[in-house]
């Protein structure tokens, strides 16, 4: 298994893997590919978001992204970035052999790099065993978790 970040070059890859995952949650199936196109190439070339893939075989079969939000500084969160996980998508072949775990630490790692202490995700319910052992907990409706 590979492990990279994505570029602006995989924005395809991306937003193939983000109809797999509304596909995968039930949503139905809207015609946002020139959105997704238009979000992926301007929050990767600006910075605001960070995007790993897992790839065998030369195919992408998972994923994870961090976006890094500004809010205002507080005592708490002098610089005021905070950072929301989300994106994160397995094939279901690939599940359960730590994965997401792997993912879920690089994007832990890019927010250490950056001095975000808090990460925040809304969890789908195959997704929360995943996240309570890597060290999230509920809180307000979100799973947080402090670095």
């Amino acid at each position: 298994m590979e492990y990279r970040a994505a570029t602006t070059d995989d924005v395809e890859t991306l937003v193939e893997l983000r109809k797999q995952l509304v596909a995968a949650c039930g949503a139905p199936a809207q015609d946002v590919d020139a959105e997704l196109r238009d979000y992926f190439q301007k929050k990767l070339a600006e910075g605001s978001l960070v995007e790993w893939l897992a790839i065998e075989n030369g195919q992408a079969v998972a994923t994870a992204a961090l976006v890094f939000y500004d809010f205002i500084p507080s005592s708490a969160n002098k610089s005021g970035v905070r950072g929301y996980i989300t994106n994160m998508y397995t094939a279901p072949a690939y599940r359960k052999q730590g994965i997401a775990t792997f993912l879920l630490g690089k994007l832990a790692e890019e927010a250490k790099a950056r001095g975000v202490k808090r990460l925040w995700l809304h969890a789908a319910e195959m997704g929360r065993p995943v996240y309570v052992k890597f060290g999230f907990h509920e809180a307000d409706g979100f799973f947080e978790l402090t670095i």
